[in-house]
């Protein structure tokens, strides 16, 4: 990270210094308005490639905010001041100025922006350029991806800002205010998005690429109706209590629509984390990614949300951030083949290569979690040691292996970078029955949803033999019975467990906690007790001891402090911040 900071200072000098030498030259490399706009289904394809525009500073899988925030996940890196995500692990300190969020949420309005100009340009250009047919599916993969932008805003932010194409026309940008919608209003302008989307666009994208089609929208509103199925966001009106049944309804609807469409699990749960299978019938939607191999540039389409999350010591340049919690690593223990749901943390374990004992475990621990002693990405010739974390003595011995390729596939470098090329999951197929589960279990269906888990436990208990033949006599899994889903209150459990389990590291495990509206109870019961994780006589986490998780402050993160000043009066600051 030291080198990252100093190349970044750098070029931040060198613009500094030079400025004044080129004020007066006209600049190059831009393209004229009324070009650009001539020409739609190049605009279309400007906010397609805004999708991987990210960085690690601003990671557009949000990552430090869905794990890093929530009990799975440790920070990881250099220690407690490498990078600013820090507040973000202990809540406690958290507050607008951190310049990760500011960047953030500057991206994603980039990206609304170029969907914004895309509907333009479509509007005066789409039908003459493309005709009616395909202009009416580029505007509605437009609305898909304004969609999606502003999902992550609202997710993130709570009150934000709607600037759409009339806005941008209309010059309103910074008259806008984030008070002139409630949340609530604004996740119905998401979920019309979506919709917009929905209705235009087929089933399979003619033109393919990694194109927004009919699916991806069903997919994307079940996860809109789902969120505000449970409430408002704040613990205090969200959860149990709360639930909205029609909404339930609208999920088991759109999630039907996926269900019948091509999608379907893959065989391997191995399979899904490797690049060779990124876009298959698990991959709903993703962000794409290349190798610059295949493409002949310098990186590739890389996915630099991730660039950090490379393992210390088994990459040139893995920073060895996104650690997972000991904590998650307990969640894996089974008893019978099942879960430990209620003493699954009174003991901290972990397998070691050579020592079988009777402690079992989900196979998915061992293509999610990677430990000294066992292979790397299912590699032997790449075992992880003890000498492979950077900070052992802060943030431990594990690493995350879902967002890396195996090591002797070879690396995308220069320097201090390197990334993967590595798809982001927006949606894969068991996450959206995973969603299905849910809804039909708040709706009393619970047979139905105790049939999709039991497919997707079977499915992790078929993916030993492939990747992880070492691990087979550590493993054990079983299907759940009638009786463990005999109320809503077993089923909802069973749910939960298996939804941290399947999408460990993957992004949304605080957003979930969040929307049960359970995040302070099991947070600050995190904290107290994964200050005292310790792995082979090593203690880490004591920073924890400063954490804490506040109800009706710390569900939504701060509007960062530069866009409440930026334009002084415009914005209201997200509730207990300041």
């Amino acid at each position: 990270m030291k080198a990252i900071k100093i190349f970044l200072l750098g070029i931040a000098t060198f613009g500094l210094a030079s400025c004044n030498d080129f004020i007066d030259v006209p600049p190059t490399g831009v393209i004229d308005g009324d070009l650009a706009y001539s020409e739609p289904d190049k605009m279309v394809n400007s906010a397609y490639a805004s999708l991987g525009d990210c960085w690690f500073s601003y990671p557009f899988n949000l990552w430090p905010y869905g794990d890093l925030s929530s009990d799975d996940c440790v920070k990881g890196g250099g220690g407690t001041t490498d990078t600013g995500y820090h507040p973000m692990e202990i809540w406690s300190t958290l507050t607008s100025t951190p310049g990760e969020l500011d960047e953030l949420w500057y991206r994603l309005y980039c990206n609304v922006s170029r969907c914004n100009r895309a509907l333009v340009a479509l509007e005066e250009h789409g039908v003459e350029e493309l005709g009616e047919e395909t202009a009416k599916r580029r505007v509605g993969e437009v609305h898909f991806l304004r969609g999606h932008s502003y999902f992550k805003l609202l997710t993130m932010f709570r009150q934000i800002p709607w600037i759409d194409e009339n806005v941008f026309r209309n010059n309103l940008q910074e008259q806008t205010s984030n008070t002139q919608f409630t949340y609530e209003e604004l996740f119905d302008k998401v979920i019309n998005e979506f919709q917009l989307a929905y209705d235009a666009l087929p089933e399979e994208a003619p033109d393919g690429g990694g194109r927004a089609n009919k699916i991806a929208a069903a997919a994307y509103l079940a996860k809109c109706y789902l969120t505000i199925a449970w409430g408002d966001g704040y613990e205090a009106s969200d959860g149990i209590d709360f639930i909205n049944e029609e909404y339930m309804k609208k999920v088991v609807e759109f999630t039907e629509v996926v269900r019948n469409s091509r999608y379907d699990y893959l065989a391997d749960y191995g399979d899904i984390f490797l690049p060779e299978y990124k876009n298959s019938s698990e991959s709903v939607f993703a962000v794409q990614t290349s190798q610059y191999t295949d493409d002949n540039t310098r990186f590739g389409r890389a996915n630099w949300s991730n660039t950090l999350n490379g393992c210390w010591g088994m990459w040139s340049c893995g920073w060895d951030f996104h650690k997972p919690s000991q904590n998650l690593v307990n969640a894996f223990k089974t008893r019978n083949g099942l879960p430990m749901f209620d003493d699954y943390d009174s003991a901290d374990a972990y397998p070691l290569n050579g020592e079988v004992n009777a402690q079992k475990w989900d196979p998915r621990l061992f293509h999610t979690v990677g430990m000294p002693g066992f292979p790397y990405k299912y590699e032997s010739d790449y075992t992880m040691t003890m000498m492979n974390s950077r900070t052992p003595n802060t943030y431990g011995y594990y690493t995350s292996l879902k967002e890396v390729p195996q090591r002797s596939a070879g690396e995308t470098f220069e320097g201090s970078w390197q990334a993967f090329a590595m798809n982001d999951y927006v949606f894969r197929y068991t996450d959206v029955m995973l969603m299905r589960a849910e809804a039909l279990i708040e709706l009393g269906r619970t047979e139905e949803a105790r049939s999709i888990i039991n497919e997707i436990r079977q499915r992790a208990a078929n993916s030993i033999d492939k990747h992880i033949a070492y691990a087979k006599d550590y493993c054990e899994i079983s299907l759940y019975s009638s009786a463990d889903f005999s109320s809503k209150e077993k089923a909802r459990v069973r749910l939960r467990w298996e939804r941290r389990l399947e999408m460990a590291m993957e992004s949304s495990r605080y957003f979930d906690l969040r929307r049960w509206g359970i995040a302070s109870t099991v947070l600050n019961a995190y904290f107290k007790k994964e200050m005292n994780s310790e792995y082979e006589g090593v203690k880490y986490g004591q920073y924890y001891e400063d954490a804490h998780y506040t109800p009706n402050k710390n569900e939504f993160y701060p509007i960062p402090y530069n866009q409440m000043y930026y334009v002084p009066g415009l914005y209201e600051q997200n509730k207990n911040y300041y």
